[in-house]
């Protein structure tokens, strides 16, 4: 069959796993670094960001982005960067706003449902973002999330070319396995020509994203979402996981 090459966007660590969960999960400055190069030589396109505080929590802090962001230009200047504004269950509105205030991101991921937690906020969120020239993902959990920033677009909040979403298959909290089929969901109200990709939380991380490459869509993998290789147990690391997916991607291509 005919498809398209999708972009491809490795997310190495997330805002809850920890070294705990697998040795080479990504946590300080140096092992972002270091997965990065490993996973753009795989093949990854883009890096999806997570800081991490000096007790290795998920942090929001403009300072380590802006370091981070820097260092990964420098090792990887070919690979687009992503930073995500999720609370992690440890920030408020406000907070992702100032992040996005002080950092200035070039690209940022953000949930419309943790916008909607503060809705007298949303205005200056996405304001701010295009202010300053950032990118907009955003983060579709259901079609409610979809809903709301349609009405969101509707009503000038969300500014009308901040159109890209990623929907998020499955769930890590209650832990709920992706399968294709999820996807349909999403994909029944979206607007054709609005940029999308696919995350999937489970071991079945990767039939989802093959089912997305399929239907046009562009691709998040990494150990934010999965650590899981159905065949050999764990992923030895983020770029194996990128490279078994650029493999299936070149099969199926073929």
């Amino acid at each position: 069959m005919s498809m398209k090459q999708p972009f491809v966007m490795v997310a190495p660590n997330g805002a809850r796993r920890g070294k705990a969960d697998h040795p080479a999960l990504p946590v300080t400055m140096d092992d972002i670094l270091s997965t990065a190069s490993a996973c753009f030589e795989a093949g990854a396109d883009g890096l999806h960001l997570h800081v991490r505080d000096d007790e290795g929590l998920h942090s929001l802090d403009a300072g380590r982005y802006r370091e981070t962001l820097d260092a990964l230009a420098q090792v990887v200047p070919e690979m687009r960067l992503q930073i995500t504004t999720e609370s992690g269950g440890r920030f408020d509105v406000a907070q992702q706003l100032q992040c996005l205030r002080d950092v200035k991101p070039g690209w940022a991921s953000v949930s419309v449902r943790e916008m909607a937690r503060s809705p007298e906020l949303a205005d200056a969120v996405y304001g701010t973002m295009a202010e300053n020239g950032t990118e907009v993902q955003h983060i579709l959990y259901d079609p409610r999330d979809a809903e709301l920033l349609r009405q969101w677009q509707a009503e000038g909040i969300v500014r009308t070319d901040q159109t890209s979403v990623i929907f998020v298959l499955g769930k890590y909290t209650p832990r709920v396995a992706a399968v294709p089929e999820d996807l349909n969901a999403h994909l029944a109200g979206h607007e054709a020509s609005a940029p999308w990709m696919v995350c999937a939380f489970g071991l079945h991380e990767h039939a989802c994203l093959i089912e997305a490459a399929r239907k046009g869509g562009n691709l998040r993998v990494g150990f934010e979402n999965n650590l899981d290789d159905n065949d050999d147990g764990l992923f030895a690391d983020n770029a194996q996981s990128v490279t078994h997916l650029m493999n299936s991607l070149k099969r199926i291509a073929a």
